[in-house]
C-alpha cells in the first residue's frame, strides 16, 4: 500500500461552485480538476452542510480542542502580569551575570 495522498479540494472552492452553476456533473468537475467524483461529492456535501448551517444561524464550530475552563479578563490579567514579572526577573539574572563576568575579566 502506498501513502495516502490528501489534495486540498478548498482550494478549488471558486471553480467548483462555478462549474456547479454552469450545471456540470459531479463526474464532469472531478475530470476538469484531475480529482475523484468521491472527493467532489464529499466536498460538496461539506459545502451544503455548512450553508444549511449558517442559513439557519448556526455559528461554524472552532477548530482544536475547547480550553480546559474559559479565562476570564481578570485571569488573563493574572497570567500576563505573572508572565511579565518572570521575563524581567530573567533579564534582571542575566545583566547581574554578565556585569560579574566583565568585572572579573578587567580584574
Amino acid at each position: 500500500m502506498g501513502k495516502r495522498k490528501y489534495t486540498h479540494v478548498d482550494e478549488y472552492e471558486p471553480v467548483i461552485l462555478q462549474m456547479r452553476e454552469e450545471g456540470k456533473t459531479r463526474r464532469e468537475i472531478a475530470e476538469h480538476l484531475g480529482l475523484t467524483m468521491k472527493q467532489i461529492k464529499g466536498w460538496i456535501n461539506r459545502y451544503n452542510r455548512r450553508q444549511r448551517r449558517l442559513a439557519s444561524g448556526i455559528p461554524p464550530k472552532p477548530k482544536g480542542c475547547p480550553r480546559q475552563r474559559p479565562l476570564s479578563s481578570e485571569d488573563e490579567y493574572k497570567k500576563e502580569l505573572a508572565q511579565l514579572q518572570m521575563e524581567n526577573q530573567l533579564l534582571r539574572d542575566f545583566l547581574q551575570f554578565t556585569e560579574r563576568l566583565t568585572i572579573k575579566s578587567q580584574a
